[in-house]
């Protein structure tokens, strides 16, 4: 039987949120969406699980152990959004749900950030609402998996 976890996927450079482009990305860390997203989670009874790896293969390899240990998926590929196939076709793996979140308004950048590959999988998109988008996602997770 498939846990009540819920594992929260991150990209490269995203170990260095709070750190790189502030001024895109907030002060915030990866800590704190981990806080959040723990907070939100126990009020829907939901375990988290936080990964940041700047390695393709490491989150594709993440994915195919969601298949076995995870109820749903809330990713933030970072570039590999607009780049990675591999990470498409390991989440179309997975047959849990799947959130896309985005900590900048990706739409409102350039324009090669405005095409995602995960969004083909994603069963929710959330962009633009900063690291609260995590907890938005989780909450959203929380509702589909009731």
């Amino acid at each position: 039987m498939m846990t009540q976890t819920i594992h929260i996927l991150n990209g490269p450079n995203l170990n260095l949120l709070g750190k790189r482009q502030p001024e895109i990305y907030g002060r915030d860390t990866l800590d704190d969406v981990a806080r959040d997203c723990a907070a939100v989670g126990a009020e829907f009874g939901l375990e988290t699980r936080l990964l940041q790896s700047n390695w393709e293969g490491q989150i594709v390899d993440w994915i195919h152990e969601a298949r076995e240990t995870a109820a749903g998926i809330i990713i933030n590929p970072a570039a590999l959004t607009h780049t990675s196939v591999a990470v498409l076709d390991a989440l179309n793996t997975f047959d849990g749900p799947v959130i896309e979140v985005h900590i900048s308004q990706v739409h409102k950048r350039e324009a090669f950030r405005h095409h995602s590959f995960v969004s083909h999988r994603a069963d929710a998109v959330m962009a633009g609402f900063g690291i609260h988008g995590y907890a938005l996602a989780m909450r959203h997770m929380g509702r589909l998996l009731r």
